[in-house]
């Protein structure tokens, strides 16, 4: 998704209907009768029983507010799906954005839990209103960690379950941090709020701005997309190691950003959606202070993402905004005064963003973490091409170099490469939003991270 704009990146998750698990309406009882009355209490007040036009599903569905912080009256709302066939075995998934629809065929593979952070996206809300001007990546991080401490007081028997975080684009800078909080927390907390924590996954994710700039440019021009001649200006006027951009570079930014008006970049061979009441391709407030620092200030870098279905945020905004699925959800129980979007006008400034997770990345690798990035290679917005830069400036020792890996139809899914205390993994045809484009793809790729399995090296 965009990175600096408040979109399915920062609001973590567009929430779409469920309609895709269609089955019969079982409900496992996970280890209840061993709860508290108070935790029992606090879960059925919080469970999913029917939303408007779905089907009966065969999983159980929760969703309601955590408060992070009494005093401000800030709360994250959460969305949480158990596993369709035995929970109680099955990992326990933070995911930090996507549509549910098309992420919720992983909830084969794990329990899957989806946060709307920071507060001022989507349904989660704060009552102190100078929050919103004091947002950025260390309060992010720390109001996530928060909200897990007491999500897995509310949900005591997913507390020893394996657990793991994902997330695609600025979950590149949420993903590693919110890990960070969790491990460095977790050598001085008491057992009572330690979290299992195993490892996580990023996809297409902003990592370093100087190598997401780069890779950028030159992925756009590899890929047709801009000019021979405003290539070459972007490469003679821009140095992305520097925080300041020259005016030739300022021009020549702005010519590239044009083009973003006549194309989907998150998926450069999908179409857009020209449905004329769709919201969808318009510009969002600029949002200064996110990563990358440089692209930030320009206003092509804050375009409403698309992606196939390319009107999709139509549909769920009005879907989301109905009062009937609103009460259904648990959710705008405080009567917002905005309506639920996929991308939030009411952040325009930033406080702080690290220019380079490098260093998070080695610390939690050094710290043992298991952790696996991968690429959809048809995203123009965070590029493979990024990623790879991003991988080289790491520096990690490679143990086995570019490397096929299959789907069950006998089909190359895309490439690896293992690195000493990482994995690197390729999704061909996909898509700035993985699991939008290629799910079976995904599904895999999220089954043998879990296992901590190599992917099929072998048509199978």
């Amino acid at each position: 998704m965009g990175v600096s704009e408040i979109s399915s990146s920062h609001a973590h998750i567009l929430l779409v209907l469920a309609f895709a698990l269609v089955g019969v309406a079982v409900g496992t009882r996970h280890q209840l009768d061993q709860l508290s009355s108070e935790a029992l209490s606090q879960q059925e007040a919080d469970r999913v029983i029917r939303l408007p036009g779905q089907p009966l599903v065969d999983f159980r569905q929760y969703a309601g507010y955590v408060t992070v912080n009494e005093s401000h009256g800030r709360a994250l709302f959460y969305w949480f799906f158990e596993a369709t066939e035995e929970p109680e075995k099955k990992p326990l998934l933070l995911w930090l954005n996507g549509e549910i629809k098309d992420h919720l065929q992983l909830s084969a593979a794990a329990n899957l839990l989806f946060v709307e952070s920071p507060v001022g996206v989507g349904f989660s809300y704060t009552n102190t209103s100078h929050d919103i001007k004091e947002l950025g990546d260390t309060i992010t991080a720390r109001d996530s960690y928060i909200f897990l401490v007491k999500w897995f007081r509310r949900f005591p028997q997913f507390k020893s379950h394996e657990f793991y975080i994902s997330g695609e684009s600025y979950a590149g800078h949420y993903v590693p941090q919110l890990a960070e909080a969790i491990f460095d927390n977790n050598k001085n907390t008491s057992k009572e709020d330690y979290i299992n924590l195993k490892g996580f996954m990023i996809g297409n994710a902003l990592m370093d701005d100087e190598t997401d700039q780069k890779g950028l440019i030159d992925y756009a021009w590899d890929h047709a997309v801009i000019s021979d001649q405003l290539y070459e200006d972007l490469k003679r006027e821009c140095n992305f190691s520097k925080d300041n951009l020259s005016d030739g570079c300022n021009t020549a930014l702005g010519q590239y950003f044009d083009v973003y008006k006549y194309i989907d970049m998150y998926s450069l061979y999908t179409p857009m959606c020209v449905d004329n009441s769709s919201s969808s391709s318009r510009q969002l407030q600029v949002i200064q202070g996110t990563a990358p620092g440089l692209f930030s200030k320009f206003e092509g870098w804050h375009q409403r993402p698309a992606g196939y279905d390319p009107c999709l945020s139509t549909y769920t905004e009005e879907y989301m905004n109905r009062q009937d699925v609103q009460e259904a959800l648990h959710s705008n129980v405080t009567k917002i005064p905005y309506t639920w979007t996929h991308c939030s006008d009411r952040i325009t400034f930033w406080a702080d963003s690290a220019d380079s997770m490098l260093p998070v990345i080695r610390k939690l690798i050094a710290g043992g973490l298991r952790i696996w990035i991968f690429s959809g290679d048809t995203d123009g917005r965070i590029p493979v091409t990024a990623t790879r830069y991003t991988l080289r400036k790491l520096g990690l020792k490679t143990i086995e170099e570019w490397s096929r890996w299959y789907t069950n139809n006998k089909q190359v899914g895309g490439w690896t490469v293992t690195y000493e205390g990482l994995m690197f993994v390729t999704i061909r045809g996909a898509g700035h939003q993985v699991p939008t484009f290629k799910p079976k793809e995904a599904l895999r790729l999220i089954r043998h991270f879990l296992a901590n399995e190599k992917l099929p090296s072998k048509p199978f």
